[in-house]
């Protein structure tokens, strides 16, 4: 390495600390700066990842795969219709696509309960035990279906299905009529207000007024074929249905691989299949908000490093500046003494550079600990005031973006390369004779 640079980055860094409070001062902006960014990536990545989680437990990741009821002439003169999803369907879907992470089959129609001469219009859902984590209920007295219940009479009751047969008790253990067969009461949901895009449907869906029995309990019990009555008077006709599912909610890791996924799904179905007697529906409005929620959160990174750059840059120019006009003399001392252009620009670049890279390393290491003293600082506002703080901040982690670390160090780098480069220009091109005048 040539013997000058060296020499003028010793002098340079010798500069430097004759001054210890200027340098102290210049490098606690790049420090300031450069932890900002870290810190507020970390907060914006754990509200973004929190947002991500939220707009996923929405459904955003759900394939709702549907039985669909078809109109031809031929269906239209029978009195049985037999349409719709098979079990064999679910299984084809589960065991030949690897990117599903779970799949949810359920049957339901609609179901008179009793319990003396009090009665329910509910419907009735045969399901299995993912689906109380899928559609977000909740259980407020007894328990929801495990495996052992499967092809057992019992039955869980939502909030206004309860309330209507059993007004003023716990209908924990009562027995009820479902159908023409007694069935035992295990559980009770939590009352839920009707929600669209929700879970494991994207209608807008009661769920208050349902009661859940094991899909293998309907199945045996039940049958896939229902009879209805429909006339009236000496008119009176039974016109029945075949159905074996209603409806597969599938669940997938990656909101990139939703629309792959279903692509899949709908041509399985459509090898098997004579008629359309189904319908894939993806969350399409659901995966665009946590697009634009993701985007949102880009552009504000963005501004955010610009910031950082442009406050810490203007305030190492300023220093820079002042520090080439007390330095004059010295320069014209300098330059009298052979040193070129060259070398003055290199002095102060490396005094500006040191500057900038020991506050971003100082920035980056406390940046990391980001994490650590975000949970301190909120455990201390807990313990002096318990409600002083929002929930919201409880469910909040910061996390530490890897990209963020090296933003920082490029930004500390950049700032002291750019924003250094004009006061060095400003001190080499002094003219040497009025440099040496200057007192």
């Amino acid at each position: 390495m040539d013997s000058s640079f060296l020499q003028t980055v010793q002098l340079g860094l010798k500069s430097l600390l004759l001054q210890k409070m200027r340098a102290g001062l210049a490098a606690l902006g790049i420090f300031i700066g450069t932890s900002t960014v870290i810190w507020l990536v970390a907060m914006g990545e754990g509200v973004s990842y929190r947002a991500q989680q939220q707009i996923k437990e929405l459904g955003a990741t759900n394939i709702i795969v549907r039985s669909k009821e078809t109109r031809s002439d031929e269906e239209a003169n029978s009195r049985i219709k037999a349409y719709g999803l098979l079990r064999d369907d679910y299984r084809r879907i589960t065991e030949n696509i690897p990117t599903i992470r779970s799949a949810v089959p359920m049957r339901e129609l609609r179901f008179e309960l009793r319990l003396g001469n009090r009665t329910a219009d509910a419907k009735l859902v045969g399901c299995v035990e993912d689906y109380l984590q899928l559609n977000q209920l909740e259980i407020a007295r007894g328990r929801w279906l495990t495996p052992r219940d499967r092809g057992k009479k019992v039955v869980v009751l939502a909030d206004d299905t309860a309330k209507r047969l059993f007004p003023f008790e716990n209908p924990i253990g009562q027995t009820i009529w479902v159908g023409s067969e007694f069935y035992v009461v295990i559980g009770q949901t939590k009352p839920r207000t009707a929600s669209a895009a929700i879970g494991g449907s994207l209608d807008a869906r009661d769920y208050n007024l349902d009661a859940y029995i094991p899909l293998k309990t309907l199945r045996h019990r039940v049958g896939d074929l229902v009879m209805k009555r429909v006339g009236g008077g000496r008119g009176w006709n039974f016109v029945g249905e075949m159905v074996e599912l209603s409806q597969i909610t599938v669940t997938v890791d990656n909101m990139e691989d939703v629309d792959e996924t279903a692509a899949i799904i709908e041509t399985l179905l459509k090898k098997y299949h004579e008629k359309e007697d189904y319908a894939v529906v993806v969350p399409k409005e659901l995966l665009r908000q946590a697009e634009r929620t993701r985007a949102m959160f880009n552009v504000l990174l963005v501004v955010i490093a610009g910031i950082s750059l442009l406050v810490g840059g203007i305030g190492i120019m300023n220093i820079m500046l002042a520090t080439v006009t007390e330095r004059t003399r010295e320069i014209g001392i300098r330059r009298a003494l052979g040193a070129t252009r060259k070398h003055i620009v290199q002095q102060f670049l490396t005094e500006t550079v040191v500057l900038t890279a020991s506050g971003g390393l100082l920035g980056v290491l406390f940046g990391l600990w980001c994490g650590p003293l975000f949970r301190g600082l909120r455990s201390a506002v807990t313990m002096m005031s318990p409600d002083a703080l929002p929930p919201i901040v409880y469910t909040l982690e910061p996390r530490i973006a890897p990209w963020s670390v090296i933003l920082s160090l490029v930004i500390s780098l950049g700032v002291g390369i750019v924003f250094g480069v004009y006061p060095a220009r400003q001190a080499a091109y002094m003219d040497p004779i009025e440099a040496l005048r200057h007192e």
